[in-house]
């Protein structure tokens, strides 16, 4: 059996040559990139892959269109910002020279936070779809949040994929921005609204979360600071929910 490997990205020239060189062992990598203006598109060229630039429909839609055009069966999903450790990389292989009933497979990601890999904080293990047949499954069309659906038995894997999502704070908080944002934007798209008890005791609720109940403090500093900034995004993202109501206005278009 084939392994197609489906990334999309936009301006990850920081990241994408590690992702990509992680993946080599691959029979081919399908990048879909939206329009970046800095050299992503030249590394992922050089290091083979094969690189679409349709118009940008969301995160969900971008995915499926690297899906739909992968030539082989066997699928692995990854981010610009994630590599497949050697470790994964030889589980994978192993998977798809066999003769596995499943038809998708879960792998744990591992993140790095401020130059730590962080254990708890409910971030780890972070099980997510990533191995799939192609016959059996793909994207859902969300514009974000999206997954993988697959009609068939799954399993989970035991080795990490490796997560580089913050480079520092500044990219950080370019991410918090943008996520909050998504986040609020599909909520007032749902028809959801954003009150007091949203805006008051949802945050403290979810650093509760995240440092005590998810064992955050286990992660030092650096878990306590995941669970201050996990709680704040969430005020943060119904504090443009409230404002979308307040304008009538999808808050990215203004």
């Amino acid at each position: 059996m084939a392994l197609s490997v489906v990334m999309i990205s936009k301006n990850e020239e920081e990241n994408i040559a590690r992702s990509l060189e992680s993946v080599k062992w691959a029979d081919e990598i399908i990048l879909i990139d939206s329009q970046s203006e800095d050299r992503t598109v030249e590394i992922a060229r050089e290091l083979g892959a094969k690189v679409f630039s349709p118009e940008w429909k969301g995160y969900g839609p971008a995915k499926m269109e690297g899906v739909n055009r992968a030539s082989h069966d066997w699928i692995l999903s990854i981010d610009a910002d994630e590599v497949v450790s050697p470790e994964l990389a030889a589980e994978i292989k192993k998977i798809i020279a066999g003769n596995s009933e499943q038809v998708g497979y879960y792998v744990p990601r591992i993140t790095m936070f401020l130059g730590r890999w962080i254990k708890h904080c409910g971030w780890y293990p972070d099980y997510v779809l990533r191995l799939f047949r192609k016959s059996h499954g793909n994207f859902d069309g969300a514009v974000v949040h999206e997954k993988v659906v697959v009609d068939g038995p799954t399993a989970h894997m035991t080795s990490e994929l490796l997560h580089y999502s913050y480079v520092n704070l500044d990219d950080y908080f370019e991410k918090f921005n943008r996520y909050t944002t998504m986040g609020a934007e599909e909520a007032y798209r749902k028809g959801a609204a954003a009150g007091w008890f949203d805006l008051v005791v949802k945050p403290p609720v979810a650093f509760i979360k995240h440092f005590i109940s998810k064992q955050g403090f286990r992660d030092g500093l650096e878990g306590f600071l995941i669970s201050v900034l996990s709680s704040i995004a969430v005020m943060v993202k119904y504090a443009k929910l409230r404002e979308m109501h307040k304008t009538g206005k999808n808050r990215q278009k203004d």
